[in-house]
């Protein structure tokens, strides 16, 4: 992948975002959706707290009332009595002296009626209220015109029964009136009560909801961010990174955004050195190899046996050489996800024993025995880059495998798709290994100290061919037997690959 142009800067970028609006912060966000996660909450409580206060002071008002009101009713019929007692005593002794207690029950009445009149709410409790009134001021006035003639106070004594009759009615009105308040306060208790459990189940589901919403929103950003970084890691660096989120954040992610670009770039730098280089030393490696071969076939004249392993070593090497060579061009060719297959039917036994015998010479050199079991099995493939993979298999397994050891290459089909098991009988692989063993230039643990170090490429190339025809390579622990145990799987049928 080549990227033509600059890596942008994240001031750049950041002129290319929407112009919505965005917190500032992450704490700014944060603070936000404890605003908007609490306010409901804050809401129904102030709501309730009103309702209750309101309940309260009215509840301390008719309690007040309801006091008030009892105590002036019984103080107004002592009163009313006092006065009736008074004007009796007045006529039975004809003494109009005696009408002076008549006079202090009427001060006492007329206060406590003020008094009453203040404090009554209602037409039922002022009415009644205000005949005992006007009752008592008629009589009080007739009794100043017959202040003198106590003895004509008779008929008078008539109207106090009536007066204490009215105030009896005010008092049964009142305590009506104050039951009845009584039961609307309940009423009305009940209510809010009822409000108040319909504001629980509606707002602790609603604040529960906003909560992981706003959960949700705030770990956004963060799970991009450790997302990007992943796959950064991981060495996916196609996608563009993109946070939403507050400000400081969207800015990380242009930084990321940016990092990666430059990334890209020094990966095709790279992967152009790995190409350039190669076939920079293809051509020289080329003319090394003609005139090793020319000299190993005495072209230019006969050789002593010492010139003849010579001219054995430079071969080799040569060979070697362009091995390694041609696994930087290879992962150059994957690096830049140029996989190209030719697909034609091949024999699977037939392409394994062409493996065994490109690898003919190291196993007579180790003296490794080879057991092969392969039944007769057909499948479309990409011939060439089927070799490198079992090529790679093979020498990495007579690579670690021990003088006169035991390489077990089985083949089998299972559900439209041969699988090749590869066991050999070395130390295997070491369980820090196991993971990173397909990555490239990976070196493991276990790697005889006798032979020449490769350049970690070849499981990664032939996982990434393997992947290509649509199979996969995996290595297989718990086995029970020593060594290493690879097993590679590749599809039957040509539909099932990809290229």
């Amino acid at each position: 992948m080549k990227i033509s142009t600059d890596a942008a800067s994240p001031e750049q970028t950041r002129r290319k975002t929407g112009s919505g609006y965005k917190p500032k912060s992450f704490l700014a966000l944060i603070l936000i959706g404890f605003s908007i996660v609490g306010l409901p909450l804050i809401g129904a409580l102030v709501y309730s707290a009103v309702r209750i206060d309101q309940l309260s002071e009215q509840s301390r008002h008719n309690v007040y009332q309801a006091t008030q009101i009892t105590n002036g009713t019984s103080v107004i019929i002592g009163e009313i009595m006092a006065m009736q007692r008074s004007v009796q005593h007045a006529l039975v002794l004809d003494d109009a002296s005696l009408l002076e207690g008549y006079f202090l029950a009427h001060t006492k009445f007329e206060n406590i009626t003020n008094h009453l009149s203040v404090i009554s709410l209602y037409p039922e409790q002022r009415l009644p209220l205000e005949k005992l009134r006007l009752l008592e001021t008629s009589l009080f006035k007739e009794i100043l015109n017959l202040n003198e003639y106590p003895q004509e106070l008779q008929y008078l004594l008539e109207r106090f029964a009536g007066l204490l009759t009215l105030a009896q009615e005010f008092s049964t009105n009142s305590f009506r009136m104050i039951g009845e308040n009584v039961g609307s306060m309940s009423e009305i208790a009940t209510q809010t009560r009822s409000l108040v459990e319909w504001e629980l189940l509606i707002l602790v589901p609603l604040v529960i909801f906003l909560a992981l919403a706003f959960s949700v929103f705030i770990a956004r950003p963060i799970r991009q961010i450790d997302e990007a970084i992943a796959q950064m890691g991981r060495g996916r660096l196609s996608r563009p990174i993109q946070v939403n989120g507050p400000q400081n954040l969207v800015y990380i992610g242009e930084r990321l955004d940016w990092l990666r670009q430059r990334l890209l770039k020094l990966e095709d730098q790279k992967m152009q050195f790995f190409r350039h280089i190669s076939h920079e030393l293809k051509t020289p490696l080329t003319a090394i190899r003609e005139g090793a071969d020319l000299l190993a076939e005495g072209i230019t004249g006969n050789l002593n046996r010492k010139q003849q392993l010579i001219a054995g070593i430079l071969h080799t090497s040569s060979m070697q050489l362009q091995k390694r060579i041609e696994d930087l061009l290879n992962f150059s060719a994957l690096q830049a996800e140029i996989i190209t297959l030719v697909k034609q039917s091949v024999k699977l036994e037939k392409i394994i024993n062409s493996a065994i015998q490109a690898q003919n010479l190291s196993i007579l050199s180790k003296n490794l025995k080879i057991s092969l079991n392969c039944p007769e099995l057909s499948l479309e493939c990409d011939k060439q880059k089927l070799d490198i993979i079992l090529d790679n298999l093979l020498s990495n397994a007579v690579k670690f495998s021990p003088v006169g050891g035991l390489i077990e290459i089985t083949a089998s089909y299972h559900e439209n798709r041969a699988q090749i098991d590869m066991t050999d009988s070395g130390p295997g692989v070491d369980d820090s290994d196991g993971s990173r063993i397909f990555e490239p230039f990976y070196q493991g643990h276990n790697t005889p100290e006798s032979h020449v170090r490769g350049t970690g490429l070849g499981l990664a190339i032939a996982k990434e061919y393997a992947i290509a025809h649509g199979g996969n390579i995996e290595l297989i622990r718990n086995t029970g037997k020593c060594g290493a145990h690879f097993r590679l799987t590749l599809p039957i049928n040509s539909s099932e690959s990809t290229t």
